[in-house]
């Protein structure tokens, strides 16, 4: 099944974010990408916060001419004067932000015994820093705004352990509790918080993991992905998700990890 394939060049809005306002981090490419074009195809205005400016501009060109409404900010998200700089100029356009989809993060494939300072320091920054920067940012926006709705990218990593994946578990469970925390800090304030905790993903990120393990002797062939998952998700398959906990339809769903990995997790 391709579902990109299957999908129209054209944005048609649903109507489900209609009115909103979201900032996707790490929009540019991959997960976020197509995340940016779903929340505007229904109905967003889609800020889109990455350090990759070609790729960001070219899916903010690429909504706007389909008839939505983005802007793309250069933005290292682990940068609190550069994220509070371009939460105010989306503020200063849009008015209110109510949706904020986290999903800015890398990984790093690599022993425990020979990751570095240097490795944690750098995934942690990519990967944590930028969901509490970003989240500590919009959450004391939208306290004083009538509240709104995150969801940020965590993985199966975030709960499962991966040989050769130390760091980077460590990262994606780090993220799954700010989601669950920001979810029971805030609920009484109209603030709700969830994550996404994806598997392999056909995204260049997800590509790339698979071929670094694949070198280090860690094989996730075909045959290997059919066992856990089935098989690769398509990045559209996880921002339909992230979609659906970001809007009204999931009103009373907070502090979610929820899986799309077409049943790994429950298998055990």
């Amino acid at each position: 099944m391709n579902v990109a394939a299957n999908m129209s060049k054209e944005l048609v809005v649903t109507g489900r974010l209609r009115g909103r306002t979201a900032i996707i981090t790490g929009g540019a490419n991959g997960i976020g990408r197509a995340a940016a074009r779903m929340f505007a195809a229904a109905g967003a205005r889609v800020a889109i916060l990455d350090i990759q400016a070609e790729a960001g501009r070219s899916v903010a060109a690429e909504i706007e001419k389909a008839g939505g409404q983005a802007m793309f900010l250069q933005t290292d998200a682990s940068d609190t004067a550069a994220v509070r700089a371009s939460l105010a100029a989306i503020i200063a356009k849009w008015g209110v932000v109510d949706t904020l989809f986290s999903h800015a993060g890398t990984i790093i494939v690599k022993s425990l015994h020979e990751s570095t300072d240097s490795d944690y320091e750098r995934l942690m920054n990519i990967n944590v820093r930028s969901s509490f920067v970003v989240c500590r940012e919009v959450v004391s926006h939208m306290l004083e705004n009538g509240g709104g709705s995150i969801v940020i990218t965590s993985s199966i990593g975030g709960e499962k352990g991966f040989g050769l994946e130390s760091l980077y578990c460590m990262t994606k469970g780090a993220v799954l509790q700010l989601a669950r925390s920001i979810a029971i800090e805030y609920r009484d304030r109209g603030i709700r918080a969830n994550a996404v905790c994806p598997g392999f993903v056909k995204t260049a990120h997800g590509l790339r993991e698979i071929d670094e393990l694949d070198g280090l002797g860690q094989k996730w062939n075909e045959a290997d992905l059919h066992s856990v998952q089935g098989r690769l998700c398509e990045p559209e398959e996880v921002a339909a998700a992230a979609l659906w906990l970001a809007s009204d339809e999931a009103s009373f769903v907070n502090g979610l990890a929820l899986y799309v990995d077409n049943g790994w997790y429950a298998k055990g």
